[in-house]
């Protein structure tokens, strides 16, 4: 990593429960590459004040997660249509003062989808109605999905979500016979709801995959679940590593090879 100088390109995310995977993966990367590029965690309760710092000061990109990547949909100048489509973001890039908005997210879930072979006729339970839960959605429906199912308390949310993807909603948990399970809430995150088993375990034994979202820690009580039960598991380490991948390329103009994310990854998950 180059000492700290004017010249150094800022890099930052903006989180409600912030992590350093993050930070360890961005900068495990800019030295490797040699990059004159930092990159640093913050929390706000100012959103809209953050973002107009990251105009302001030009900082270069933001990675935005739970719950701001749809309350800053209004500050940015432009929506990709991975964005736009789902009204979610999770990126933010500024050139110049003008702040373009993407969502690497959707990019890293339909890739995985692709990577384990899911089968576009099997049925989907999606734990989950938030902005997370927007890209991993439409996904599964831009993958061939049909028979999903959106899981959320929240009937306005998860009703909206559901109809927008011509998909079922349901405020209850699915009978156990789902073949994929999805938690895309906080429940297994690292802090109040860490023990918390997003899926039961009957419903996980009769499943065929158990993909958990939440990326810290990498083995939430759902992977475990998972894989004590001898379940394909999808893992939300590998959503963070290819999402984060993409916002790199995006940042820095730096294409990154599979074996330098893997290495990224790895570091960032060490203790």
């Amino acid at each position: 990593m180059p000492i700290l100088n004017k010249d150094m390109t800022l890099c930052i995310s903006l989180a409600g429960r912030p992590s350093n995977i993050g930070t360890r993966f961005h900068n495990h990367l800019y030295d490797e590459l040699g990059l004159n590029f930092i990159y640093k965690a913050f929390t706000t309760d100012d959103i809209e004040g953050a973002v107009r710092g990251v105009r302001a000061l030009g900082i270069r990109g933001c990675s935005v997660s739970m719950p701001f990547k749809e309350a800053v949909i209004p500050l940015v100048d432009r929506l990709e249509e991975s964005a736009a489509a789902i009204e979610s973001v999770n990126t933010i890039v500024n050139d110049d003062g003008r702040l373009t908005a993407s969502n690497t997210d959707y990019e890293a879930v339909a890739n995985l989808i692709a990577e384990h072979s899911l089968d576009p006729a099997a049925s989907v339970a999606v734990r989950g109605s938030g902005g997370m839960a927007k890209a991993v959605v439409a996904a599964f429906r831009g993958s061939g999905f049909d028979d999903v199912t959106v899981v959320a308390r929240n009937g306005t949310s998860g009703g909206a979500l559901a109809d927008k993807y011509g998909f079922r909603y349901s405020a209850d948990d699915p009978a156990p016979g789902t073949s994929v399970l999805v938690n895309v809430t906080p429940l297994g995150m690292r802090g109040a709801d860490e023990e918390v088993l997003a899926f039961d375990r009957e419903q996980i034994a009769a499943a065929d995959v158990v993909f958990d979202v939440v990326a810290f820690p990498a083995d939430t009580p759902l992977v475990r679940a998972g894989r004590d039960a001898g379940k394909r598991v999808i893992s939300g380490a590998e959503v963070i590593a290819l999402q984060a991948a993409r916002q790199f390329e995006r940042y820095t103009g730096v294409a990154i090879t599979p074996e330098q994310v893997a290495r990224a990854s790895e570091f960032s998950r060490a203790e």
